[in-house]
C-alpha cells in the first residue's frame, strides 16, 4: 500500500467491510436466492430447432436453470401483467391458463388450483426469474436438456394436436399441491401481523407472520394459527381487544398471504422482540437470526 494514500484507504477499507457486515450479517434481509444464483454461463435454448437469443443472461442455482419471465412469455406468445405493490406477475397463456408468480414465493397460482415447487422465483438486475422446466411445461411445451452441449431444447405442443392424449403436455409439478388456508387463517394473520408490526416495512411484516407459521409446525407450540396467537403472553393483543379491532393495510395482508404461500426471511425462528424493551435472561439467552427494523428474530 502507497503511504501518502493510508489514511484513505484504511477509511475506505472501514466502509467496506461496514458494507458487508449489513449484507451477510444478523441485519441482511437480501434474498438468499438472488445472491446464490450464477450466470449460466455456455447454456443455450433452441425452441422448435432455433436458437432463441437472449438479451439477458440464463441463471443456475441448486442445479435448477432459470430465465428472465418476460423472455419465455415471448417464446409461447403469452401476456405478462406485474403488479408492482405485491410483486407478482399473472401470465396470460395462449390457451387461455392464468398462471401467478410471486418474488420469493415457492406456491403459485395455475388456474384455480395452488401448487408448490421446491424453488422460488426471485428478482435481480430488474429481471424477474422464474424456473425454466417448470414454466415452459405449464406453457405446454417439452423440454429436455442436453447437458454435454449444455442445449436446451424446448418443443412447443401446437394448438392442433393438443387434444391428442399422446401429445398433451402434463406438467409434473401438478403433483406437487400447496397446502391449502382457509380465509379466516389469512385474516387473522394479517390482522395480528399488522397490531404487532403495523409501522414496519413488508420484511418487517413478513417476520412476524413467519413466526406464527414456524410456531404451528414445531411440536411444542400449538398446531393452528389461531390457538398460537392466543395461547400465551408474546401476543398480548389476542387479550385486550386490539386484534379484535385490527384492520391490516394492504402491505400486511400481502405479507400474510406470502407467508402462507412458503415466503419465509427468518428461517426458522420462533420468537420476535424488540431489544430496547424487552430484557432479561430468557431474552438474552435466544439466538438472533436476523433484525429487521425494531424487532429481532430468533429461537
Amino acid at each position: 500500500m502507497i503511504k501518502e494514500s493510508k489514511l484513505v484507504s484504511r477509511k475506505m477499507l472501514i466502509i467496506v467491510l461496514a458494507f458487508l457486515l449489513f449484507c451477510i450479517g444478523p441485519m441482511s434481509i437480501v434474498s438468499a436466492q438472488e445472491e446464490e444464483a450464477s450466470v449460466a454461463n455456455g447454456v443455450s435454448i433452441k425452441l422448435d430447432g432455433k436458437i432463441v437469443k437472449m438479451t439477458d443472461p440464463t441463471r443456475i442455482m441448486d442445479g435448477r436453470l432459470f430465465v428472465p419471465m418476460a423472455h419465455i412469455a415471448a417464446m409461447f406468445d403469452a401476456n405478462i401483467s406485474w403488479d408492482k405493490d405485491n410483486e407478482e406477475a399473472t401470465i396470460h397463456t395462449v390457451y387461455k391458463d392464468k398462471i401467478v408468480l410471486g418474488n420469493g414465493v415457492p406456491v403459485f397460482y395455475f388456474n384455480d388450483g395452488r401448487y408448490r415447487m421446491d424453488v422460488a422465483p426471485f428478482v435481480t438486475e430488474g429481471r424477474t426469474y422464474i424456473p425454466l422446466r417448470h414454466v415452459a411445461e405449464l406453457l405446454h411445451a417439452k423440454v429436455n436438456f442436453n447437458q454435454e452441449d449444455k442445449i436446451v431444447a424446448l418443443e412447443k405442443v401446437q394448438p392442433a394436436v393438443m387434444t391428442e392424449v399422446a401429445q398433451v403436455v402434463i406438467p409434473s409439478i401438478l403433483d406437487m399441491k400447496a397446502e391449502p388456508f382457509s380465509e379466516k387463517d389469512l385474516m387473522l394473520l394479517a390482522k395480528i401481523t399488522q397490531v404487532e408490526a403495523g409501522y414496519e416495512s413488508y420484511e418487517g411484516q413478513l417476520g412476524i407472520a413467519n413466526v406464527i407459521l414456524n410456531r404451528v409446525k414445531y411440536l411444542r407450540f400449538p398446531d393452528s394459527i389461531y390457538d398460537v396467537i392466543y395461547s400465551g403472553n408474546q401476543f398480548p393483543p389476542a387479550h385486550n381487544g386490539l386484534l379484535d379491532k385490527s384492520k391490516p393495510s394492504a402491505s400486511a395482508l400481502r405479507a400474510a398471504k406470502d407467508a402462507l404461500n412458503g415466503k419465509n426471511n427468518i428461517e426458522n425462528a420462533v420468537y420476535f422482540y424488540n431489544s430496547k424493551v424487552s430484557k432479561g435472561a430468557f431474552w438474552s439467552s435466544l439466538k438472533v437470526i436476523v433484525t429487521i427494523g425494531n424487532h429481532s428474530f430468533a429461537k
